[in-house]
């Protein structure tokens, strides 16, 4: 349980963009492995970087914002629930929830230190490129980390991500409907709880 734990949190805020509509721009099997490539190698900088915790999150969610549409993601992770947000609750909870992601994922990632993801295979699957990783953590087994990258919001991105058959994408919108729960349905209340979150 260790290792998918550690996986499934310290990637899985760089993998939930849910598929988008838009103008395609010919994303093709090498720009979708650069793509992972380049998240890999802004991650494992920022690990070895010896910096401070808060300066590493800041550095995170630098990277999160590179790699991801995040107004998508955090209407995703809403829901039905962004139904009936209003444009001020929308804009506030992509922005907590942008900040949520680099605190909860970041701490993960120091656990990460030594380790590795190695591109091991890319595939076209409907519309988007299947980019498979193999993850190397020290003195754990190998195990298969998969992204799914697409440019339908007219940028190179990945929307998703498996680990172990685990779908993060799903996962997250899960957690944000629990807090939501927690605070009676209450948007702002689940805001500023996650605001706090990590």
């Amino acid at each position: 349980m260790k290792r998918r734990s550690f996986i499934s949190t310290a990637i899985a805020g760089f993998g939930m963009l849910p598929f988008m509509s838009g103008a395609a721009s010919a994303l093709n099997e090498s720009r979708a492995e650069s793509l992972i490539d380049s998240l890999v190698a802004d991650i494992n900088k920022v690990i070895a970087s010896g910096k401070s915790e808060p300066s590493m999150f800041r550095e995170f969610e630098r990277i999160f914002a590179r790699y991801s549409d995040t107004s998508y993601i955090s209407a995703y992770a809403m829901g039905n629930d962004g139904r009936r947000a209003t444009s001020r609750q929308k804009s506030a909870f992509s922005s907590a929830f942008q900040g949520y992601i680099s605190r909860k994922y970041g701490r993960r990632f120091r656990e990460f230190i030594g380790g590795q993801l190695e591109v091991k295979g890319v595939k076209k699957v409907k519309q988007w490129y299947e980019v498979k990783t193999l993850a190397k953590l020290q003195g754990q087994s190998p195990f298969d980390v998969t992204f799914h990258a697409s440019d339908r919001s007219g940028k190179d991105l990945f929307f998703n991500m498996y680990i172990e058959g685990i779908n993060l994408l799903l996962t997250e919108r899960t957690e944000v409907g629990a807090l939501l729960d927690r605070n009676g349905g209450d948007i702002d209340k689940m805001i500023a709880a996650l605001k706090k979150a990590s």
